[in-house]
């Protein structure tokens, strides 16, 4: 992946942060949207070890904060199970996911000026604004930004049906967040069904506008997609800084695909059954120092 002192590894599209701002509100959101950074960049090599801290701003903070003033702004005093909640959810997944991938545009873009050798010769993202920015924006103002409206609706509805007490953070009536029973059934079971579902991610054809390895410079065919995306600018020849950041971490299942596993959609489910393993062990971990008691105190 692309590891620069700005970001390059994600191109900003902030897939299920509205969702998890609607549910858990924006701070809580921020946090959970940084650990979920934390393990791609360092289980999968997605995004980058150098570039966590722009990516963990772009998409847990930009993405949390415009999700949760535009939920909130069209949704309003209406009630829980209103379909004006439904828009909402659209409306904030849309435009998180482009918010987040303006900025990535936009930190991008400026990196040629930011970052040069003596000669002018760009050491990271090679490609100024006026290529960056429409580069990004394109696929996400139309594929990536309607895909989030879809699925960020669709959950906010399910869950309208399903389980009210996942709205818990609003300031409403609300049974508590379900440990145990029907609510926790369904809501793993939800789980299991979007960890069975990231094979799809197979379908997606080529690499992501700024997903760059030192490899993908060397390489002719990847050369020609770079430029077919890029205006028909050629990219410059391997730059240095890519090439000396990209030894500095390797993850053990790169790009969701462990080097053992021939078969790629297996390896895709078994990379989201272990991330979500390893989520749930350090929540129940979490939990479990949070509601043990201190020594000597009595049940009231």
């Amino acid at each position: 992946m692309f590891n620069l002192p700005l970001p390059g590894g994600t191109t900003g599209h902030a897939t299920g942060v509205a969702i998890a701002t609607i549910v858990l509100g924006p701070a809580a959101s921020i946090i959970a949207v940084s650990i979920a950074l934390a393990l791609q960049a360092l289980l999968f090599g997605d995004g980058g070890i150098s570039t966590l801290g722009a990516n963990t701003f772009n998409m847990a903070v930009v993405g949390s904060l415009v999700a949760y003033a535009l939920y909130h702004a069209i949704a309003g005093s209406s009630e829980i199970t209103s379909r004006r909640r439904i828009l909402a959810a659209a409306v904030a997944g849309y435009l998180s996911c482009n918010a987040a991938a303006l900025v990535a545009g936009f930190e991008l873009g400026i990196q040629p000026t930011l970052y040069h050798d003596p000669s002018g010769a760009p050491l990271y993202a090679p490609y100024p604004l006026r290529i960056a920015l429409p580069a990004i924006m394109i696929g996400h103002l139309t594929i990536a930004g309607l895909a989030e409206a879809v699925v960020t609706a669709g959950i906010v509805s399910y869950l309208q049906r399903a389980d009210l007490g996942l709205f818990n953070h609003a300031q409403v009536a609300l049974p508590a967040f379900p440990s145990k029973g029907s609510g926790a059934s369904r809501l793993w079971l939800m789980v299991a069904v979007l960890a069975l579902l990231t094979p799809l991610g197979v379908l997606a054809v080529g690499k992501a506008w700024g997903e760059w390895s030192a490899s993908d410079f060397e390489n002719q065919q990847a050369r020609a997609e770079i430029a077919r995306t890029s205006r028909q600018v050629e990219p410059p020849p391997t730059p240095s800084g890519i090439r000396k950041l990209s030894g500095l971490w390797t993850a053990p299942f790169p790009d969701y695909a462990p080097a053992f596993i021939k078969n790629p959609i297996f390896g895709y489910v078994l990379s989201a059954m272990f991330g979500v393993g390893v989520l749930a062990s350090a929540s129940a971990a979490v939990d479990r120092i949070l509601r043990r008691k201190p020594k000597g105190e009595l049940e009231s």
